[in-house]
């Protein structure tokens, strides 16, 4: 007998896009300048959803409204992305898209030793985008060190775990989603993903840009 086929459907999938910017190092030094300049009292987000740490600065979501050259340069790249990816993983069309009213929400994050940021998503946007403007030092004892960390959303898929589930492809695979971020990538992914940073043990620093959008 011959067995019938057999249709694997990688249904409840979540979309993941990735770009880079290349080049990138001149617009990276121009932004961790400004950045640096800005890590202040008058520029740190003044309502923070986490605990507020030492080790990590966060700054006011209005970062795409500043005028300089290169955060209007890493705007239109973020946007665009954002964008891209809404026609890649949606029936609209580029002129229904356009018609929308596009809004965000956009800061930094400086990590310094031991930084982290606490599991968390963004209920109140549709899409998120991460843009890694530098990388900060790899430490070989500390592989998890300053790790972007996408959390499985389907609880109590991993409730139990046999030789036979336990190697399942990539995009089935039971267990969390590492991103080692390098400078110039952007990652988009979908708001309700919940994510973390792993602390970071590098001695110098990590800084991100990260966007949440909704439309209307």
């Amino acid at each position: 007998m011959v067995a019938p086929a057999l249709r694997v459907n990688p249904l409840f999938a979540v979309p993941f896009g990735e770009t880079r910017l290349d080049p990138c190092e001149r617009l990276n030094r121009e932004l961790e300048a400004l950045f640096l300049a800005r890590e202040d009292d008058e520029h740190r987000n003044p309502t923070p959803s986490h605990t507020p740490q030492a080790e990590t600065f966060e700054s006011r979501f209005n970062l795409f409204r500043w005028p300089e050259p290169c955060i209007q340069e890493l705007r239109q790249f973020m946007l665009d992305a954002v964008g891209r990816m809404v026609l890649a993983t949606t029936n609209l069309s580029p002129e229904q898209l356009a018609r929308f009213t596009f809004r965000n929400h956009t800061w930094f994050h400086i990590s310094r030793y031991a930084g982290s940021f606490v599991g968390h998503n963004h209920p109140l946007a549709s899409w998120s985008a991460v843009y890694c403007v530098r990388s900060g030092e790899t430490v070989a004892e500390q592989p998890d060190s300053g790790i972007l960390r996408f959390f499985d959303p389907r609880a109590g898929a991993d409730g139990y775990v046999d030789p036979a589930i336990a190697p399942l492809h990539r995009q089935f695979a039971l267990k969390s989603l590492d991103v080692r971020l390098a400078e110039g990538q952007l990652v988009v992914f979908p708001s309700y993903m919940f994510h973390e940073v792993t602390p970071f043990y590098g001695r110098d620093r990590r800084i991100t840009v990260a966007t949440n959008c909704w439309f209307a």
